[in-house]
């Protein structure tokens, strides 16, 4: 187990620096930042100078090791326009972009798990078509086009929830519906496909002719292992919420990382946006390092290489 752990830490710490070195380098070939900074008539001398002083004439892999040393140390560099310290900048609003994405995922498996069984128990039947064709449905639909839809219907026609912004129970309805609609759609298609391979099993067959209830049945000996491809695909899909949050987070006025993402670009502050996607990708590998450790804890016959034993 202990060498499963820092396998999986190796890969983590892996997956992380090719991140930094990736968006390093697209950063800094969108533009120079020199320009937005000083006026339209500044001279030649003056955007030497200015250049200079923030280090941009140096070669671009000293600058990387220059930023790769300094994130080392918990500094991420600071803004071009606020000045102030991008970590605090990003620690601020890192609550609401991930109280947005858990806020998804836990209405996802709320509803996704139990239709999902309903369908593979009632394989065959309206019951199952009924979930199957509105999980389509939901998986085709963009989720900043139905955050668009939920702000017309509740909001401008019903006056029954806040358009935008961050701080209630009924601000955070929304956009968390938004983001995690098609979630639910994939989750649903998963459990039934993963309970519908679990129900044929042999041991859920002997479970049964010992005279355990459906609900044992299903809940204590085939619903655990019809939920480990589940948790696998939770881990992959936590990206889609950080990533999603980032429009979401737009549409709904939302106070997040994602939407300090979107001003930062606009404004071509690349010492936000660069330390923004590197701290999202840590939160990302973090998240898929715990899916690891419980992918191992639903099933106990996973082996280093993610193999059974």
């Amino acid at each position: 187990m202990l060498r499963y752990i820092l396998t999986r830490l190796g890969h983590t710490v892996l997956v992380i620096f090719g991140i930094s070195i990736v968006s390093f380098i697209f950063l800094h070939l969108s533009g120079d930042p020199v320009g937005l900074i000083l006026p339209q008539d500044a001279t030649l001398e003056q955007i030497a100078a200015l250049r200079k002083k923030m280090l941009l004439d140096d070669p671009i892999y000293l600058q990387y090791f220059r930023f790769l040393t300094s994130a080392l140390q918990g500094d991420l560099g600071r803004s071009i326009y606020s000045h102030q310290p991008v970590v605090g900048m990003i620690l601020e609003r890192m609550p609401a972009t991930l109280e947005l994405a858990f806020a998804a995922l836990a209405i996802a498996l709320a509803v996704a798990i139990p239709a999902g069984v309903l369908s593979a128990v009632k394989r065959g039947t309206w019951i199952d078509t009924i979930s199957m064709s509105l999980a389509l449905i939901g998986l085709s639909m963009p989720h900043f086009w139905l955050g668009i839809m939920f702000i017309m219907v509740f909001s401008v026609q019903l006056g029954w929830l806040p358009t935008s912004g961050r701080g209630t129970f009924l601000q955070l309805i929304m956009p968390s519906l938004a983001l995690g609609v098609s979630l639910i759609a994939l989750f649903a298609r998963l459990t039934r496909s993963a309970m519908l391979e679990v129900l044929g099993q042999d041991y859920v067959r002997t479970a049964r002719a010992k005279g355990l209830s459906d609900f044992s049945v299903i809940g204590k000996h085939a619903l655990r292992n019809a939920l480990i491809p589940l948790v696998t695909v939770i881990g992959m899909e936590f990206g889609f919420l950080l990533g999603g949050a980032v429009i979401i987070e737009t549409v709904f006025a939302w106070p997040g990382v994602g939407r300090l993402i979107v001003q930062s670009i606009l404004d071509r502050d690349y010492p936000v946006v660069q330390a923004a996607v590197m701290m999202l990708a840590i939160v990302f590998v973090t998240v898929n390092f715990v899916v690891d450790l419980l992918y191992v804890w639903l099933d106990p016959n996973i082996n280093i290489d993610g193999s059974a034993a």
